[in-house]
């Protein structure tokens, strides 16, 4: 019975161990992140800023036409946003991934096989 006696304050010392450790991971991770971070917070306002103007204008002005909304459609992502981080969106061209299409004409031809 001493065996059990020993035992339990050694698997509390260890169970409290791995309570800090891993307490000490999830604060260091938290804190950590932010570091890595190499752009400056307000490196991206000035573009927000204009997207925001352009939503206020299409709010408050009258419902645009159809001729109006295609136009500013075809200039880029959607009518408010415009063109705006179009270069940051994943498309098949800037990705290597398979389309969906690809995939089902791969899956086709091996059924055909």
């Amino acid at each position: 019975m001493s065996f059990i006696s020993f035992n339990l304050p050694v698997k509390r010392l260890v169970r409290s161990l791995i309570v800090v450790c891993f307490c000490a991971l999830m604060f260091v991770s938290n804190a950590f992140t932010a570091f890595a971070v190499t752009s400056s917070p307000t490196k991206g306002e000035a573009q927000l800023l204009g997207i925001e103007k352009e939503a206020q204008k299409a709010v408050l002005k009258d419902p645009m036409s159809l001729e109006e909304t295609q136009k500013k459609a075809n200039e880029g992502i959607n009518e408010v946003q415009g063109d705006a981080d179009s270069e940051k969106m994943k498309n098949p061209s800037n990705t290597s991934a398979t389309s969906f299409e690809q995939q089902v004409k791969k899956a086709v031809s091996k059924i055909k096989d």
